[in-house]
């Protein structure tokens, strides 16, 4: 069963059995989110976001177009995505850039990804982090910009 927040604005039927949308939380119609997902308070997910199975998203965070989070995903309070490396407003000329979290991995509060990045599986952003370039498979990376910890 789908538990949905009276509160919360789901325009999405395409949501996966057991998942569970908190309050002021926006789902447009196109998002795709599997089951067993914990989408907690004021997260947005956009249309052409994929969310896989028993993905975690904290408070806070954006799920823009073109970012996949894959299945058993953890993704922190105040995450931010961003699908654009040149932003600006009313920009006719946007590229979107896609984002893709393989299984297993965990990004830890307030981590900054930038667009067009691969985030390895098991792989771990420490909090505050933010990602300028792909995370190989089981690392750990941490700081501005992301490194590797050894």
């Amino acid at each position: 069963m789908i538990k949905i927040h009276p509160l919360a604005d789901v325009q999405s039927d395409n949501i996966g059995d057991g998942t569970m949308i908190w309050q002021f939380c926006v789902v447009l119609k196109n998002a795709v989110i599997g089951e067993n997902c914990n989408i907690n308070c004021q997260v947005l997910i956009e249309n052409e976001a994929r969310i896989g199975n028993h993905v975690t998203i904290k408070p806070g965070v954006q799920i823009w177009d073109g970012v996949t989070l894959e299945d058993h995903v953890f993704v922190g309070p105040n995450v931010t995505f961003t699908n654009d490396r040149n932003p600006k407003s009313k920009n006719k000329d946007f590229v979107l850039e896609k984002t893709r979290v393989k299984k297993g991995a965990s990004i830890g509060g307030n981590a900054t990804i930038l667009p067009g990045i691969t985030i390895g599986e098991n792989a771990v952003i420490g909090a505050g982090s933010v990602v300028t370039k792909d995370v190989p498979d089981n690392e750990t990376w941490v700081g501005n910009p992301a490194k590797k910890l050894r």
